[in-house]
């Protein structure tokens, strides 16, 4: 087998897994412009670690920046594609690996996302730069799988709280919860169904919704219109999107339904927000003006 390692320069590769190869876990980066199809035998975790990335799962598509992490179930078959500047690394673990985490620390590795300190993504790549390689073996892996763990130490808390019996049984629970948080994360752009988290957690309506307030303090319905709304702030701040096409491009049916939207989860107008932080920018005219008014002040 050949083991891919890193994808570099625009290259294109599709991470698959034959029978006959047998387990065996890999370190992969992809680099400027890069793209990786994972397999879909094998959880895997990535940390951008320089730059921006891509990432479309079947949880929906995410974007990656410095210092952050993301995590997906092997049912996910993440294609990472990698910003002009980016650099991503991650590790992809099948069952062997994550049977030998949970010897070793009690605990499991769950999808999700966060951020990392400078101090923890320095040391995410060295530990990764130690367990890379045609010998590695799983044992070489452990350092590597105990600081993906302990990146998600937050996340350990909340597995307590799951309805279950056996640990086992609140692992698997909060496995599936965190599948439908980052299906509604991955689906800023619309209106998420409570059947379809039904669907993809295999979980009932009514057990999903339950299950979801409980463990997060917020139902699924109200999760999906907060993250459109900061879907359709971020839009204001950072293209030249008109209102109206902003309010589509986040799931609203029309203006009306998004002006009111908007104003009572940020206390003004989309127009006026998108004004305020105009004129906050360091390269507008309105800053720049502003500043040259104060400076004035301030000399005389």
């Amino acid at each position: 087998m050949r083991q891919v390692t890193w994808v570099d320069r625009g290259q294109s590769v599709t991470f698959d897994r034959h029978v006959d190869d047998g387990p065996r876990p890999s370190c992969v980066g992809v680099a400027r412009l890069g793209s990786l199809q994972t397999s879909g035998t094998v959880f895997t975790v990535w940390m951008q670690l320089r730059g921006t990335a891509w990432v479309e799962s079947k949880e929906g598509k995410f974007r990656l920046h410095q210092r952050e992490w993301i995590a997906f179930e092997k049912e996910s078959r993440p294609l990472i594609q990698a910003g002009r500047d980016g650099v991503c690394i991650g590790v992809s673990l099948d069952a062997d690996a994550l049977r030998m985490l949970g010897t070793l620390a009690d605990c499991s590795v769950y999808t999700g996302r966060g951020r990392m300190s400078h101090a923890e993504a320095r040391l995410a790549l060295r530990l990764w730069r130690e367990a890379q390689g045609a010998g590695t073996t799983i044992h070489q892996l452990r350092p590597l799988l105990l600081h993906l763990a302990s990146l998600q130490r937050e996340l350990s808390v909340t597995v307590q709280r799951c309805p279950g019996r056996s640990r086992m049984r609140k692992r698997q629970v909060f496995g599936r919860m965190q599948r439908a948080r980052m299906y509604l994360e991955g689906n800023s752009h619309r209106v998420v169904r409570i059947g379809e988290l039904a669907e993809l957690t295999n979980f009932s309506s009514w057990y999903l919704s339950k299950t979801f307030q409980s463990l997060y303090e917020e139902s699924p319905q109200s999760l999906s219109a907060r993250l459109r709304l900061e879907r359709a702030a971020m839009l204001l701040r950072d293209t030249d999107m008109m209102v109206g096409e902003v309010a589509s491009a986040s799931g609203f049916d029309n203006c009306c339904s998004f002006a009111r939207a908007f104003r009572a989860r940020f206390g003004t107008s989309a127009t006026h927000y998108r004004d305020m932080r105009e004129a906050l920018r360091p390269d507008s005219a309105k800053f720049k003006g502003g500043s040259r008014k104060s400076i004035g002040a301030m000399q005389s």
